[in-house]
């Protein structure tokens, strides 16, 4: 076991990169997949389960924790690790996004936030220095950066303003965060779209110094196309010796895309969320389980897929329990579809290792292309 947290670059494939991150409780291997626990759970999942689908790190979240059941009641308990029966790292994000998206009467100022919970309407106020403090609290293994991160469209100037504002924040947060051997403070590049204001915003974080760093404000509406041409260009701002994280994304094509041009971390709900809502991601494309079409079939969703849900029960079966709105639907979809993610990113290491990334990325987009097997 590490000591301390640090990353091993262990190849590249053109902007591919795999690696390791080494940390006290265990290695992340990159690129890394990491499914979301929101509040101190992957809904519809054990933590071993969560494990045997391959996963080295979870996602924590730092607003709905700090809600419920408190931060401080958590570290009473023993810590999030503990708390969640999960001993392998977890990254924890800062809360700034979920105050901007679900937070009520939100005000801004330089300080901080201050908002009222979507939970019960109580007013509480988050600053860089309260967000370091909450996600101490938790124990987390890597700890974000509290940021603004404004909606996109939005215009340059705000965008601008916002990013500022998250730098200054970031500084704080580096200084709120103090001497924590074995943990990893990670910061956040802003910038909207705007290619000058992504520069500007990782030479500010490179200054402050951090253990890794995130590409933030992509996957907030502005399509894939836009997102791509971001990524084009914003990972090589960020120092080549640290992780790079991109949150909050995404679909499979999205990963691979994402990963194809040097990112090393994702973290998406998408998995989890469609499992519950009938959809089971394929190497075929995406199956909508509920459709009439799955009925009498008796064949699985993936033959080629190891997970309990395709080596057990049949088509037929998980369309029954889906329309019949038994639990164990959105268990199976939702252990199903973090297996095939985690899949994706086992793949992705392994070509890049071997220098056939490329080629991967051919048999992944030709693979889907052909569409969910035929009916019967």
């Amino acid at each position: 076991m590490a000591e301390l947290f640090n990353f091993e670059l262990k190849a590249t494939d053109g902007k591919a990169r795999t690696g390791v991150i080494n940390t006290p409780r265990g290695e992340i291997r990159t690129p890394a997949f990491m499914p979301v626990g929101t509040a101190a759970t992957v809904k519809a999942m054990m933590p071993e389960s969560v494990r045997a689908t391959g996963a080295d790190i979870l996602l924590g979240n730092t607003y709905h924790l700090m809600l419920r059941p408190t931060a401080e009641r958590i570290d009473r308990l023993g810590g999030l690790h503990k708390f969640m029966n999960w001993e392998r790292p977890i990254l924890t994000d800062s809360g700034g996004f979920q105050v901007m998206s679900l937070a009520g009467l939100r005000k801004l100022t330089e300080k901080g936030v201050t908002f009222k919970s979507h939970v019960d309407g109580s007013k509480h106020e988050l600053t860089p220095e309260r967000s370091m403090e909450i996600q101490r609290l938790l124990g987390s293994d890597i700890v974000m950066c509290f940021d603004e991160c404004p909606a996109l469209p939005a215009d340059r100037d705000r965008i601008a303003e916002s990013m500022r504002l998250s730098m200054r924040w970031a500084e704080r947060s580096r200084e709120a965060f103090g001497d924590r051997p074995g943990h990893a403070l990670f910061g956040i590049m802003q910038g909207g779209l705007e290619q000058d204001l992504r520069e500007e915003s990782a030479e500010a974080l490179k200054k402050i110094g951090f253990e890794g760093y995130a590409v933030g404000g992509l996957a907030v509406g502005e399509g894939q196309e836009a997102m791509f041409d971001c990524l084009d260009y914003a990972p090589g701002f960020l120092p080549e010796d640290k992780p790079r994280y991109l949150m909050g994304v995404g679909k499979p094509d999205d990963i691979v895309g994402a990963v194809a041009r040097g990112i090393d971390m994702m973290d998406c709900v998408l998995p989890s969320r469609s499992g519950r809502t009938g959809q089971a991601f394929t190497r075929y494309g995406v199956v909508n389980i509920k459709n009439a079409r799955h009925q009498d079939d008796p064949r699985p969703l993936d033959e080629k897929c190891s997970c309990p849900a395709c080596s057990n029960y049949s088509r037929a079966y998980l369309h029954h329990v889906f329309r019949s709105n038994e639990m164990i639907s959105g268990m199976l979809l939702t252990w199903h579809n973090l297996h095939y993610f985690q899949e994706i990113m086992g793949g992705m290491r392994d070509a890049i290792a071997a220098g056939t990334f490329e080629a991967w990325q051919k048999d992944f987009h030709d693979t889907r292309a052909q569409g969910d097997i035929e009916r019967l």
